[in-house]
């Protein structure tokens, strides 16, 4: 492969996390909003029959949500912060795209971050009452965004080692 076209496959990995890390963020702004969609979606649908405990679990949440807004609206304000690390996060990751080898650390973090999601949601989840379901949904994440971080990792070594044979010749 070409240095030219390992770096745009570095590039398209870290876009897909950039991406992810994105909408991760705006959707965790309305949260009380999509939750109240959700439902009304999972229950004129099928799903209601095929997994009503999660339904049940969404519509706990969705009412939880509602209450808390409407009696302590502040305490979305935490929610508010985690959608704007995930932005943050996302910003972090155009160095890696522009340089990707003198960057790699920032891909490195990244899997580090995706590894850790599973013991947070394992323990916090736990700790929390979260649904092991749930909480699988949500080491999820961690398992779909380690795989494009992997490959640019690894393509990244390589497009270092291209280039350190380029410069020897």
């Amino acid at each position: 492969m070409s240095e030219r076209r390992t770096l745009l496959w570095i590039r398209i990995c870290i876009a897909i996390m950039i991406v992810g890390l994105f909408v991760s963020g705006v959707t965790a702004f309305p949260l009380r909003v999509e939750l109240e969609i959700g439902s009304d979606i999972l229950h004129s649908s099928p799903v209601v029959d095929w997994f009503p405990d999660a339904v049940a679990w969404v519509d706990r949440v969705r009412d939880a949500l509602v209450d808390v807004d409407g009696r302590y609206p502040f305490i979305s304000y935490g929610t508010d912060w985690l959608a704007y690390a995930h932005l943050v996060i996302a910003v972090v990751f155009i160095g890696p795209v522009v340089d990707p080898v003198r960057n790699i650390w920032v891909i490195q973090f990244g899997v580090i971050a995706c590894a850790g999601i599973v013991p947070l949601a394992l323990i916090a989840g736990g700790i929390r009452g979260i649904p092991v379901g749930w909480q699988l949904i949500d080491i999820s994440f961690g398992v779909i965004g380690v795989i494009p971080l992997a490959f640019a990792w690894r393509l990244t070594l390589r497009l270092e080692r291209m280039r350190a044979l380029e410069r020897k010749s």
